[in-house]
């Protein structure tokens, strides 16, 4: 039999749906709907409203163009797409029916979709496995895309990032409400809402809002210099025939912005000083003077315990499903490392040496995954292990996928099932599903969900911290093995 309990949050009250012991509460706005030029403001707090707020069905989501990748199934990551509706800064909230009494963990999560797309709707994000476990699991939209991400005159950077920190700002306020503790909260995401939780942790503003982050598939490495920004900003603009000032794109409608960010890949981001971290993927990031690497240890990231990982196989997503890693030759190894690189030739021969039997494919595939991801996820590491005095912790997800012929294997994005103890969903599975024909290992999800709800207890997923001495590392695969700095020569390459 369904419930539809009712909490009473500080803009006003929201009914939710009991199912199964389980609490769910869709769509509770934590700002206000971003019109017109708000869409180029800092998220401003949302309005009251009297009676009971209906909180049993899935609200709108930030506007995106569609997303696909080849031979690969991504709609579980991706979601539904552009679910129209101003109203879709808000959270969705799972919490234990019995959370009355409050003081549980509470995590909040980040989806990626490469600064353009995703949403709270991706059957991925489905929290109900961290609720039936004694977790309050809050995941949020934010902006994406020209509203979220473009760096505008007039404009605030990184309103994306800035709806994020909002959110913790709501959670903070209301989280008691759920059962949660609000002085224990970990912040989680995955590729570029990994990269923002990075960028939460070296935001000033952020302060005290986070208790511990967890950071997966993401990049410390991964923002743009406002150089950088400006050269996307420019080709924004006159794709749109606008000039580039805040008062101008916001006469322009959201149709118009998201047809325009779906035509800015491919723009050349290399300067004399930096190179591109997102290698052409993606024309938007963090804008940011400093690396989030760099700033960690000075910000509020000091005082939040932090883990940290990839996976092994990180590129293959890239690759596979569009029909490029078999057919990749040693001139596609040699562009990939000249597009992440200074000193290419040096790079390419140090995995060759690293990897002696390794295919085309297999080395552009590592080349990327480290630009992308793994050189900025350990330098982020590095950084906090090294003057934080909180932990540190640090994964190598390398179960390998059995899609698409067994060729996508620990590819980006191949952890999000097992994290949220979603790996027995249909739609990852069959020869189109992320995960492939053939069952993963029985206990992989169960383990692999239990160590972060650990650390998000205790800041201890079960294993040892990581340092700059050993780089401990916990490599989860069918079995779970303790490494000592995994893949140590080619990351270090990239310093």
């Amino acid at each position: 039999m369904n419930h539809h309990p009712v909490v009473r949050t500080a803009q006003g009250a929201v009914r939710g749906l009991r199912r199964h012991g389980i609490d769910a509460f869709l769509g509770i706005p934590y700002a206000a709907p971003p019109r017109g030029a708000g869409r180029f403001a800092p998220p401003e707090p949302h309005a009251p409203w009297d009676g009971v707020r209906d909180a049993t069905a899935p609200g709108p989501t930030a506007p995106q163009s569609e997303r696909g990748l080849g031979g690969i199934d991504m709609s579980p990551y991706f979601g539904t797409g552009w679910s129209r509706g101003a109203d879709y800064l808000t959270v969705d909230v799972r919490a234990p029916a019995a959370a009355d009494s409050g003081g549980l963990p509470v995590m909040v999560f980040v989806h990626g979709g490469a600064f353009v797309a995703g949403s709270t709707r991706s059957a991925l994000y489905d929290g109900s496995a961290f609720a039936r476990d004694g977790v309050v699991l809050v995941s949020l939209n934010y902006r994406l895309g020209i509203a979220g991400f473009l760096d505008l005159p007039g404009a605030p950077a990184n309103r994306g990032l800035l709806d994020v920190v909002a959110a913790l700002r709501w959670v903070r306020e209301n989280i008691a409400a759920f059962g949660g503790d609000p002085r224990n909260v970990t912040l989680f995401g995955q590729s570029a809402g990994a990269t923002v939780v990075g960028g939460v942790l070296a935001e000033p503003g952020a302060a005290g809002l986070v208790r511990r982050a967890i950071v997966q598939s993401g990049s410390g490495l991964g923002a743009f210099s406002p150089e950088q920004a400006a050269r996307v900003t420019a080709a924004a603009a006159d794709a749109l025939g606008v000039e580039s000032r805040a008062d101008a794109f916001a006469e322009l409608s959201d149709d118009r912005l998201v047809e325009a960010a779906s035509r800015l890949t491919g723009i050349d981001l290399r300067t004399e000083a930096h190179h591109d971290p997102l290698i052409g993927l993606s024309p938007f990031s963090l804008v940011l003077d400093t690396q989030p690497a760099a700033s960690v240890a000075t910000g509020p990231g000091a005082d939040v315990d932090l883990l940290v990982g990839t996976n092994a196989e990180e590129g293959n997503l890239y690759l596979v499903p569009v029909d490029r890693y078999s057919t990749s030759t040693p001139e596609d190894v040699r562009a990939v490392a000249a597009s992440a690189h200074p000193d290419p030739a040096r790079l390419v021969e140090t995995y060759r040496t690293a990897r002696p039997d390794a295919s085309s494919g297999e080395l552009r595939s590592a080349v990327m995954g480290d630009a992308l991801f793994g050189a900025g996820s350990r330098a982020l590491a590095d950084a906090h292990a090294a003057h934080s005095a909180s932990t540190t912790h640090r994964y190598e997800f390398a179960w390998r996928s059995h899609a698409l012929g067994g060729e996508l294997g620990a590819a980006h994005a191949v952890e999000l099932p097992f994290v949220f103890d979603l790996a027995h969903l249909p739609r990852l599975r069959g020869p189109e599903g992320l995960l492939g024909p053939d069952a993963p290992p029985a206990d992989l999800a169960g383990r692999t969900h239990a160590a972060w709800v650990r650390f998000a207890r205790t800041g201890d997923p079960g294993w040892a911290p990581y340092d700059l001495t050993r780089r401990t590392t916990m490599r989860i695969d069918a079995e779970w093995t303790q490494v000592y700095d995994p893949r140590g020569e080619e990351l270090a390459a990239w310093a």
